[in-house]
């Protein structure tokens, strides 16, 4: 990832307009453009989305005719208080039950325009934000707690730039919840049985699959850098360009729905869980984080003259490492998210910082100056993608803000070294609530929402009995 931004790129974005807009695989310039831009596709309807706390799609699908002549649509409150499960936190201390059913206004943001290539009909697709009556943006809103930090930064004369790393297994098709996820049977007419990491030949077993991913996104203008085979088995990896947060966040939430649909048509699931399958790896979302001067582009991590590593890249370090406790439950969002995390992997226990080292939370890639940057290794990929990088970088900007000190960088294997961070959910919405400056950049009512409807999928959580309850305790207590 290269920390700095090219001027080119943002130059041409901004000289987005007329036939530019039409030609356009992503992001026009206004709703003055959008008629040309559907009528160029044939497009007859659109899908509007809204990203809830647990990265699903919310929203409603229209008729582009009744899309254009409303651009504006409604929908209540209570999206943002919604579980993974569907259920609803009690709104007690949160918000007024009537103003949770109350609409607010879900307008289109038109850089992320762009079509639905695995539909049967032409279809495009938009995010949307949220805001109330009076014209002001929704706290609790995923989208909107990213703009909320990134703002802090530019008040600062900083832009943050991120790269996300996505990680995800490839398994049969499962319709009984109680059967144990399998890998999928390649194009050998096997499963793959050992672990393949970096292998070619085993990721060319999908080739099909990930021609129709790698096609599905140039359709609509998302930008793969890298694709590998990870660790586990039929587990990958997707690696994005580097660039502005709300934008790679925007990209991520596209990405996973594009590579679980594209998975659906050749009869295999994705599956972003943390940790799926008994004996294999997690799957993370790393984030490379570093931050350039808002008015020149270099990257503030870096002396211009001498090359080495300023105040504020050792600053950005220790708020990581002081507030990922704090963060944790917007990194490891589910009670299965804390399977991954465990001694003796490579998912990380610890807040410890190394050069190139894997085995600590926090890993600083071989770079030159221009691209010194910190890769936050804790996030698993069920995070939503926009609050872990929210997180990750409201804990950089306290730790600058603060002019925190960073410990010396690790050199041995931190794996085996003692747990550092929450072992489980409800200890990581605590020490979440628990935390004001987190609170404070986030926003309170984000915070207390958020922590409601983790508490609730916990709740939920333990009214199902496992499987390892009934082997140990059914014949034995």
């Amino acid at each position: 990832m290269c920390a700095t931004m090219s001027k080119k790129k943002k130059s041409e974005k901004l000289e987005v307009s007329g036939v530019a807009d039409i030609d356009s695989a992503r992001g026009i310039s206004g709703v003055e453009s959008a008629r040309d831009w559907f009528r160029a596709r044939n497009i007859e309807e659109i899908e509007c989305l809204v990203p809830d706390q647990g990265g699903v799609a919310r929203g409603k699908i229209m008729p582009v005719s009744k899309f254009l002549n409303a651009p504006v649509m409604n929908l209540p409150l209570s999206i943002f208080y919604q579980c993974i499960t569907g259920e609803y936190p009690a709104y007690d201390g949160l918000v007024d039950a009537v103003e949770a059913d109350t609409d607010m206004f879900m307008q289109p943001d038109w850089s992320t325009l762009t079509s639905v290539p695995w539909a049967m009909d032409p279809t495009a697709q938009v995010i949307h934000d949220a805001v109330t009556r009076d014209g002001r943006p929704v706290e609790q809103a995923p989208r909107q707690v990213l703009r909320r930090i990134r703002e802090l930064y530019r008040k600062k004369g900083w832009q943050p730039v991120v790269a996300p790393e996505i990680e995800f297994y490839l398994v049969e098709p499962n319709t009984d919840a109680d059967y144990p996820l399998k890998p999928p049977i390649g194009r050998s007419g096997r499963p793959e049985i050992g672990r393949q990491g970096y292998s070619i030949s085993a990721v060319n077993e999908f080739d099909a699959l990930f021609e129709d991913i790698y096609k599905y996104s140039e359709q609509q203008g998302l930008e793969i850098d890298t694709l590998i085979h990870e660790d586990g088995a039929a587990q990958m990896e997707i690696n994005l360009r580097h660039g502005d947060p709300l934008e790679l966040a925007d990209q991520v939430f596209l990405f996973k729905r594009t590579i679980r649909e594209a998975s659906l048509q050749h009869k295999i699931y994705a599956t972003f869980m943390a940790k799926p399958m008994t004996g294999e790896p997690g799957s993370a979302l790393h984030i490379h984080q570093s931050i350039v001067d808002a008015d020149n582009g270099e990257n503030i991590f870096s002396d211009p003259e001498t090359g080495g590593p300023t105040s504020l890249f050792f600053s950005f370090l220790a708020g990581q490492q002081k507030y990922l406790p704090a963060i944790m439950c917007m990194l490891a969002p589910y009670v299965n998210s804390y399977r991954r995390l465990t001694r003796d992997s490579m998912a990380p226990i610890n807040v410890q910082w190394g050069y190139d080292n894997r085995t600590a939370g926090l890993r600083v890639p071989p770079s030159g100056p221009a691209a010194r940057r910190v890769e936050n290794r804790v996030p698993s990929s069920d995070a939503n993608p926009y609050l872990a990088t929210a997180a990750v970088l409201a804990a950089g900007y306290l730790g600058m803000t603060e002019e925190l000190e960073a410990t010396a960088p690790i050199e041995s294997d931190a794996k085996n070294r003692d747990f550092e961070l929450p072992r489980g959910l409800l200890e990581a919405v605590a020490e979440m609530e628990e935390c004001e400056p987190i609170k404070q950049v986030m926003g309170s009512s984000f915070v207390s929402a958020y922590a409601a409807i983790k508490k609730q999928e916990y709740e939920t959580f333990m009214k199902v009995i496992s499987p390892w309850e009934r082997e140990h305790l059914l014949l034995n207590v």
